[in-house]
């Protein structure tokens, strides 16, 4: 394996491929806005969020709501509130990978020591307090589409695929883009069913590759994992392997990609913006796509 962009951005660079995204790459995406709708490409967080069997799930406190004023609480001049807190973790729902999510070989994106990932701490490395706002071209990678219907647990999303759809869309992946693939996964599943994530459809290595080496910012989609699972024969998550720890190109898990979709748009400004907390391994988001 080779770290592919170690020292691109310089020895002690901590945002990776989202460098890729310049001036002229947002202002090429805002020219694509042609009636200006707005596509949520979020999932809604709640106790039915599904989680794999390592996180906890979402655990959502009022602090203050209307039976405290029913009980007899105070009302200054007639003024009410409410007050909620929330506990989850950062994979939660619609996320995104920070740089520091996944390594290898005790070494982060960059060369950075893996030590620096430590529980009283976070990450003093590659946190996602270090992405920042993301504004870029996307590009939807439909294999719904392409195939005519969501594919199959283990069903794999090859460079063929992608390069098929690109034909098809009448574009090519490129610097600085976001690269959005719906497989289905999450749109054919009802709310609240317990959700296998053991298995499920996603891109393999080769596709992976291809994806970085055009020089995209973000790769995202619609599934747990990104990735096909489950994994090759002697793998475990290898494209996040590569692609985080060796290109710096961040993850974007759990999209909501079936509106979007049906809108037939392949290209479009895309936008989102990870809660920056200081050493996060991730966050989560609620992306948009704007036509």
């Amino acid at each position: 394996m080779t770290e592919d962009a170690w020292n691109k951005w310089g020895a002690e660079d901590e945002r990776g491929a989202l460098n890729h995204i310049s001036t002229q790459s947002i202002l090429g995406a805002a020219a694509l806005v042609k009636t200006g709708q707005v596509v949520n490409l979020a999932q809604p967080l709640s106790s039915l969020t599904p989680f794999p069997s390592h996180r906890s799930g979402i655990q959502h406190f009022m602090g203050r709501d209307g039976g405290d004023y029913a009980a007899g609480a105070r009302r200054p001049s007639g003024f009410q509130f409410a007050e909620d807190t929330v506990i989850l973790p950062l994979h939660s729902g619609t996320h995104i990978d920070a740089l520091c999510h996944a390594w290898y070989d005790d070494k982060l994106y960059n060369g950075f020591p893996s030590t620096g990932v430590r529980s009283t701490t976070g990450a003093t490395r590659c946190g996602i307090d270090k992405m920042g706002p993301i504004v870029s071209r996307g590009l939807l990678f439909d294999m719904v589409s392409l195939k005519g219907r969501g594919l199959a647990d283990g069903e794999v999303v090859t460079r063929s695929d992608l390069e098929r759809l690109a034909k098809l869309g009448g574009f090519e992946p490129n610097v600085g883009d976001v690269v959005l693939i719906r497989t289905g996964w999450q749109e054919f599943q009802a709310r609240g069913q317990v959700v296998s994530f053991d298995t499920e459809p996603g891109l393999d290595l080769p596709a992976a590759l291809w994806l970085a080496e055009c020089g995209v910012s973000v790769v995202g989609a619609d599934n747990f994992a990104l990735e096909v699972l489950p994994f090759a024969k002697g793998s475990v998550f290898p494209v996040h392997q590569r692609l985080i720890r060796d290109y710096g190109i961040p993850l974007l898990e759990g999209l909501v990609l079936k509106e979007l979709g049906e809108t037939g748009r392949t290209s479009f400004m895309f936008a989102a913006t990870p809660l920056p907390f200081v050493g996060g391994t991730g966050s989560p988001v609620s992306p948009i796509a704007i036509l």
